[in-house]
C-alpha cells in the first residue's frame, strides 16, 4: 500500500480550473470539465473547497476528490448511478 506523502496547502477555482498547492510547492490543475458536479455548479459552489489531508470537498455539492485520484487523472468524471 502506498502512502500520500505530500498534502495540500490550499486549492482555489481560477478561470474554470481547480488549482491546488501542495505543501511540497508543486501546483496541481485540471478543468473544472472533467467533473459534472464542478461543471453544472454555480461559481460560488465550486469556489467553496474545503481541504483535507487526502484531498478536496465541496459541502454545498457533496463531492470529494483525493489527491491521490487526482495525480491519477480521476476527476470524478466517472460517477456511478
Amino acid at each position: 500500500m502506498s502512502t500520500l506523502t505530500d498534502t495540500p496547502k490550499s486549492a482555489w477555482h481560477a478561470s474554470g480550473f481547480i488549482e491546488i498547492s501542495m505543501n511540497s510547492g508543486q501546483l496541481i490543475r485540471f478543468s473544472v470539465d472533467e467533473n459534472p458536479k464542478l461543471k453544472n455548479a454555480s461559481i460560488e459552489d465550486v469556489s467553496l473547497i474545503e481541504l483535507s489531508p487526502f484531498g478536496l470537498h465541496w459541502p454545498k455539492l457533496d463531492e470529494d476528490l483525493s489527491i491521490r485520484g487526482i495525480l491519477a487523472g480521476d476527476f470524478g468524471g466517472k460517477h456511478s448511478v
